[in-house]
């Protein structure tokens, strides 16, 4: 029996340096291509393949519950007490961008409902701005089969990574080197150690108070209020920053396995067609929005994007310009929707029931 433990430890530790490895291979193509967060949509690419070929992508959950803290508390450096007053100053807009992102989600639903004939709680729970884990819970809640919700949120995640970093870059004439940034930054041993301490403690606080997204929020709060007190911290080593984008490029892939598209079936297409036409939406959302924030029309693209903060932070963070303003606009989403997302879609339905006489979702 020992024998066949270690065997079988042996053979995950290999699993997992072939995973790691391949996804760094996949790293280096797009950085070749010059592609923005190449690290990520390499080993995203790498991930999500393997997973289509019906091969397993097993990688302990820790890896991307690190990448999140990672990033974010590099993101959190931003917040200092200048970047804070900006922010206190966007609170109007990110409340409407906010509302308005709701509100968008729903003119969605109802085309998905149109193109597939699914009931509004899955039409909904598809297309709100959630994780896919969240909408899960909730789709349990409404009686309603998590699959084709699963898939949705999948997929606009994945098309946010996919699509809106490389086209924000290419349109911006002034990165010449999408890596140049954050390979540059300075960063000391003390400085970076501090930061990641600071990261650590605010998941973990986060995760003991039961918080949703403990590991991004936590480490983004924890990094944030020790650069407001302008605490010795430092940028982290480019090679970290580029392991974390590894870690959650992985994660994204390998939620795209063949069950998933399987199940997904006539559902597939819609939902790809639907997850696009919210992220354009919500582009032309954040090009009405830049006149009331006085900020790059960038910038605020960036920050009404619907999901993927830390991959907008990041982004953000290669155009040296509003990172503070991208990641507040996002939070404030964040904490508007998943508290409330269970009220949000009761009333969506209810509302939907009235007006249009929906049909009710089979599980």
């Amino acid at each position: 029996m020992p024998t066949m433990g270690l065997q079988s430890g042996f053979a995950q530790v290999a699993h997992v340096t072939a995973i790691m490895a391949g996804a760094v291979l996949f790293g280096f193509i797009a950085l070749w291509l010059n592609f923005p967060l190449p690290w990520m949509l390499g080993a995203l690419v790498f991930s999500g393949t393997v997973r289509l070929s019906n091969f397993p992508v097993r990688v302990p959950v820790q890896t991307r519950q690190l990448g999140q803290i990672l990033v974010a508390s590099s993101v959190g450096l931003s917040f200092t007490p200048e970047a804070l007053q900006l922010v206190g100053a966007l609170a109007i807009p990110m409340v409407l961008a906010a509302v308005l992102t709701i509100l968008l989600s729903f003119v969605v639903a109802g085309a998905l409902m149109k193109l597939t004939g699914v009931g509004a709680s899955t039409a909904i729970l598809a297309t709100l701005p959630m994780g896919p884990v969240e909408s899960a819970v909730l789709a349990k809640k409404h009686d309603t089969a998590p699959g084709p919700v699963i898939f949705a949120q999948t997929m606009r995640i994945v098309l946010l990574v996919v699509l809106i970093p490389p086209l924000i870059v290419y349109l911006d004439a002034s990165v010449a080197d999408p890596v140049a940034v954050l390979r540059g930054q300075a960063w000391t041993g003390t400085g970076a150690s501090l930061l990641f301490v600071f990261g650590l403690t605010g998941a973990l606080l986060m995760k003991l108070m039961r918080m949703s997204n403990p590991f991004f929020l936590g480490a983004l709060g924890g990094a944030a209020l020790a650069a407001v007190f302008d605490l010795p911290l430092s940028s982290y080593p480019y090679l970290v920053i580029a392991g974390a984008q590894i870690f959650l490029g992985i994660w994204l892939g390998s939620a795209i396995d063949r069950d998933l598209v399987r199940n997904a079936r006539g559902f597939l297409p819609a939902s790809v067609l639907t997850s696009v036409l919210m992220i354009i939406l919500c582009a032309i959302m954040g090009l009405g929005l830049t006149w009331m924030t006085g900020q790059p029309w960038q910038v605020i693209v960036l920050a009404t994007a619907p999901g993927s903060v830390t991959e907008m932070a990041l982004t953000a963070k290669i155009l040296q310009e509003g990172l503070a303003v991208v990641t507040a606009f996002h939070i404030v989403r964040i904490f508007i929707i998943l508290p409330f997302s269970g009220v949000i879609v009761a009333r969506a339905l209810r509302l939907s029931r009235l007006l249009f006489k929906t049909k009710a979702d089979l599980p």
